[in-house]
């Protein structure tokens, strides 16, 4: 796989997860606006909530870490990173995407054995709802296999330039985010917004 379709499969890959985080988030969100609005005025509460909720949440977390990941969104501590040469930063970096990688394969991989047990044995929550368990950890165990081929995808571009000794590529692709860098994309944002806005009222002029 070339770098250039590795880049493309990892920006489908985040379009996807993103959405689907995205939805989970707003379906978490009217649960709990819904709940409050019946126990405060109709005394009225929905069993499974909490519980329905909760799935919610680790779903949407799940395909959410991809995203963060491409966009560099991940906490990292980069006191020393930004001050070294930028062939031992790329070295670094490649080693970091290469972790995050392993970690995400395992934590996938593991996510499928639970699930496969859950399968196995037909387990449910011993909640009200009484959920089949392979519901919510179906979906838990695709975001995590989401973010595992993304950092894998991640992880090979940022090998491959480095070995190549291109490491200004590497660290612009695996380098934390800035405040610069924060600051450019919100302005990038802004620019977008107000050309939205102005485009929105020409055509109804």
């Amino acid at each position: 796989m070339s770098s250039t379709q590795g880049q493309q499969l990892s920006h489908r890959l985040v379009a996807i997860a993103s959405l689907i985080a995205g939805y989970a988030f707003l379906f978490l969100s009217i649960m709990i606006s819904v709940e409050v609005i019946t126990r405060k005025f109709f005394g009225f509460s929905f069993q499974g909530v909490d519980e329905v909720g909760g799935y919610a949440l680790a779903i949407g977390c799940a395909f959410s870490f991809g995203y963060a990941l491409l966009l560099r969104g991940h906490t990292r501590v980069d006191i020393l990173l930004v001050n070294l040469h930028p062939a031992v930063r790329a070295l670094l970096n490649v080693v970091a995407a290469l972790s995050m990688a392993a970690f995400a394969v395992f934590m996938a991989w593991q996510g499928w054995v639970a699930l496969d047990e859950t399968l196995e044995f037909d387990s449910r929550a011993s909640t009200p709802l009484q959920t089949p368990l392979w519901i919510p950890q179906t979906l838990w165990v695709a975001g995590m296999v989401v973010f595992a081929l993304i950092a894998l995808l991640i992880g090979w571009r940022g090998l491959i330039d480095l070995l190549r000794a291109r490491f200004s590529r590497v660290n612009a692709l695996l380098d934390p985010r800035t405040t610069d860098d924060e600051l450019d994309e919100a302005l990038e944002n802004a620019q977008e917004l107000l050309q939205t806005q102005q485009g929105g009222k020409s055509h109804h002029g």
